[in-house]
């Protein structure tokens, strides 16, 4: 069912949004910062790329209703949340026809486990039906690379269990180094595993360009636009969505991890208004295209 933003005039806002990064405001938590590399990157701060963003949600009383309230007021149906937290299954459990699930992999500051994150997506697949992987390439220590050996088996598992898999992309926020996210190593992945579904989180900058140039290469390779206010999408992928691009970029918000759902909504209504996105791309961008990718019937 979809529940009508109020906040705007545009028909648009009658698409059935979902939202491919959202979570709830809870007090931080979950990060050993006595390890040496989140305490670099942490730097005192809460939030790992706090420098980035300006007026980050603060905790609710109330997670899931206050998301909730938040997803109704700007017609967000479905939302993708992640197993990490124990209140994003409790809140997809009391709300499944609101929430579905991914498996996250790859945390921040920890070593990584391979047996035991395909172990896990098995496990929680079967017990919550999972819809999606997610691997922070970065978080690990040692990283592990978009297209290292240590990946191939979480794709692989994907492929077998028809999981989409979101991959941040890019220049990360947390201040470690970049380089297990260059976008050109998505290049071997999507040929080693043709039949992956694969998203690029987080932006891809600098490498925008090439991010494009591999979608158009490979059916399976998409874009999200997570972590970032729309008023800062990439040129190249908004000219991407506008031409060839219908099918392969997928709205994700961040929000309450450093955005407002207010000021997301607000400036997409501001691009709405200024004609950079066509008409005709809304309804892929801010539904279509999630849904297909993680299985979710239109209803």
């Amino acid at each position: 069912m979809a529940r009508r933003n109020d906040t705007g005039g545009s028909a648009l806002w009658s698409i059935p949004v979902v939202d491919t990064m959202i979570g709830f405001a809870t007090p931080p938590g979950g990060v050993d910062r006595e390890l040496p590399q989140v305490r670099a990157t942490m730097r005192g701060v809460e939030h790992t790329a706090e420098y980035l963003y300006r007026d980050i949600p603060p905790a609710a009383d109330s997670p899931v209703a206050g998301t909730i309230s938040a997803m109704d007021r700007h017609g967000i149906d479905i939302g993708l949340v992640n197993t990490n937290s124990s209140v994003a299954l409790e809140a997809a459990a009391m709300h499944p026809n609101r929430f579905v699930l991914e498996t996250h992999v790859g945390e921040l500051g920890t070593p990584f486990d391979i047996v035991g994150s395909v172990e896990r997506i098995r496990t929680e697949h079967e017990e919550f039906g999972t819809r999606a992987v997610s691997l922070f390439p970065v978080g690990p220590v040692p990283p592990v690379p978009v297209d290292s050996a240590a990946a191939y088996p979480i794709y692989a598992t994907c492929v077998e269990l028809g999981l989409a898999m979101f991959v941040n992309a890019g220049v990360p926020g947390p201040r470690v180094p970049m380089a297990a996210q260059h976008v050109e190593q998505f290049d071997r992945v999507c040929y080693d595993f043709p039949e992956l579904t694969i998203v690029m989180r987080h932006g891809a900058e600098p490498w925008t360009d090439l991010a494009v140039k591999l979608m158009v290469k490979w059916p399976g390779l998409h874009f999200s636009t997570s972590a970032f206010a729309p008023k800062h999408y990439p040129p190249a992928i908004l000219e991407y969505l506008n031409t060839r691009g219908a099918e392969k970029i997928v709205y994700g918000g961040y929000f309450p991890m450093a955005l407002t759902l207010d000021r997301i909504f607000a400036e997409l209504h501001g691009l709405a208004a200024s004609g950079r996105i066509r008409p005709d791309r809304w309804e892929p961008f801010l539904s279509g295209n999630a849904r297909r990718i993680l299985g979710i019937d239109d209803v």
